[in-house]
């Protein structure tokens, strides 16, 4: 299937739509101010040690501390691999290098972890991995080459052309199946001077410094996004067309005759209506073609999915019409996933099929459409309720986080106290402080909304109330509160 990569550029943000079938797959935005970490390498001061969780809190030099977990230790360096308690390796103050697995998402701070790699466009390098007995080099082979007779021949390759002095390990990526040995040994080159350059950043920076910094996006659109079927890269800088022709020039060269310079006049990203594409990916309903739609619902521990048949009535039967809805439902979500950059935990709850082959069908389509992600997902079966459980690896933010903040006014409820819910609660309060108190009245400050509710249709409660006290009860109204917000003034 043939695609097609946009890359939109201006000084601010950075932002790649990969298009198959004209419609709209993965969208990727990066914005100067606000750029990814994952990838950076740090050296790191230790602030905590938390035995109980088997993890610590590290300096990186950011906001909030990150957090590295035991298991994501390079153990193999201390020499006492059969220890099991971090206590026993890390502590206090000490300085180690990690690198991050995770941006920080939320309130959580980055995820880290202590087996650092550098990523080439055919291998990654594992610099810390040591050699075996034999003094070779280990070797892992990515886990979508799948055929035994083709991942043997991959390493017995890899083994021919690394020198017998080569320290550390390496990973075979997927296009190294294609790349030459030239391209391979021109990756292992690069691979080794970057380690090299980290090295010596190592021993000239106090930490907490950062010693190396993982491509801008558009870079990694070339090392990470493309594949054979991409058919061209069209970029609307100039400037930066330049940079990335250079950059292919010298580790994607079989990309180079697919970058192209868009001049057009409309907008690089009106030609697909991506800018539409994008508001519709921000909001909770996702219409279907056959009438039907999901509701899509992210927190921050896990996103839910729920399938609707909507004005959808088939042709024929209910089970019918509900098999036809899921299997749209299914190819839809495994786009939105991929649109929307969502990750961890995803619940689905496709219409209830009784039908089991109807399910087998639907789960099917579900996970051949999820076969075009490049990030690792894995779908369990449908559960006896009738749900579908899967994961998504997260690594960076949805498209939500990127480009939207929780509604100031509900703080991201999606719901808001009734004016008269609010009034009660402010005669409650009045109540309240009348029994703690003795002003010689109340005033009432909130709200042009729930003033005039006082005013009119709550007016005899607030009068008995101001009689059951003895105090007068004056009103006045802020055009700056919300709804929910009011301040209670005892003079």
């Amino acid at each position: 299937m043939s695609e097609e990569i946009l890359i939109n550029i201006t000084p601010q943000e950075t932002r790649v739509a990969l298009i198959q079938q004209n419609a709209v797959q993965e969208l990727h935005i990066e914005r100067t101010r606000q750029r990814g970490i994952v990838g950076n390498i740090y050296l790191a001061k230790v602030l905590r040690v938390l035995p109980g969780m088997q993890s610590a809190f590290v300096d990186i030099g950011a906001e909030r501390a990150a957090f590295i977990h035991f298991n994501d230790l390079a153990i193999s360096e201390t020499g006492n691999q059969n220890n099991t308690q971090i206590e026993k390796h890390l502590f206090q103050g000490q300085t180690i290098l990690v690198q991050v697995l995770k941006d920080p998402l939320g309130s959580k701070g980055a995820r880290l972890s202590g087996q650092v790699s550098i990523a080439g466009r055919n291998l990654v390098y594992l610099p810390k991995e040591r050699n075996g007995e034999d003094g070779k080099s280990p070797i892992g082979i990515s886990q979508k080459i799948t055929a035994p007779e083709d991942r043997e021949k991959l390493k017995n390759r890899l083994f021919s052309l690394i020198s017998p002095a080569f320290v550390g390990g390496l990973i075979v990526r997927t296009s190294a199946e294609d790349a030459s040995d030239e391209e391979i040994q021109h990756d292992l080159q690069y691979l080794q001077t970057s380690w090299h350059t980290i090295e010596k950043a190592i021993t000239e920076k106090p930490a907490p410094a950062l010693v190396y910094q993982d491509l801008s996006l558009a870079e990694r659109v070339l090392r990470d996004l493309t594949s054979e079927s991409t058919s061209q890269i069209r970029i609307d800088s100039s400037e930066n067309f330049e940079k990335l022709k250079l950059f292919s020039r010298t580790y994607t060269p079989n990309l180079l005759d697919k970058l192209v310079l868009y001049r057009g006049e409309r907008a690089l990203f009106d030609l697909f209506d991506i800018e539409s594409e994008i508001n519709k990916a921000l909001g909770r309903r996702v219409d279907l073609k056959s009438g039907g739609y999901l509701i899509i619902d992210q927190t921050e521990s896990m996103t839910t999915i729920d399938v609707n048949t909507g004005s959808f009535i088939g042709a024929r039967n209910l089970d019918d019409t509900v098999f036809k809805t899921n299997l749209e439902a299914a190819h839809s979500i495994a786009r939105q996933l991929r649109l929307r950059n969502l990750g961890g935990i995803i619940v689905i709850d496709f219409i209830d099929m009784l039908n089991i082959d109807h399910q087998v069908a639907v789960l099917n389509e579900l996970k051949k459409n999820l076969q075009r992600d490049h990030a690792r997902t894995g779908v369990s079966d449908f559960s006896s309720l009738g749900l579908i459980e899967m994961t998504r690896k997260r690594t960076r933010e949805s498209l939500a986080h990127i480009l939207c903040q929780p509604c100031p006014i509900c703080s991201g409820k999606g719901e808001l106290k009734t004016a008269q819910t609010v009034c009660y609660e402010i005669l409650r309060e009045i109540m309240r402080e009348h029994r703690q108190f003795n002003p010689k009245e109340f005033r009432i400050v909130a709200s042009p909304d729930i003033i005039d509710l006082f005013l009119e249709e709550e007016n005899q409660f607030l009068t008995m109330l101001g009689d059951f006290i003895g105090k007068p009860i004056r009103l006045q109204a802020e055009t700056s509160f919300q709804q929910e917000q009011y301040d209670i003034v005892l003079n």
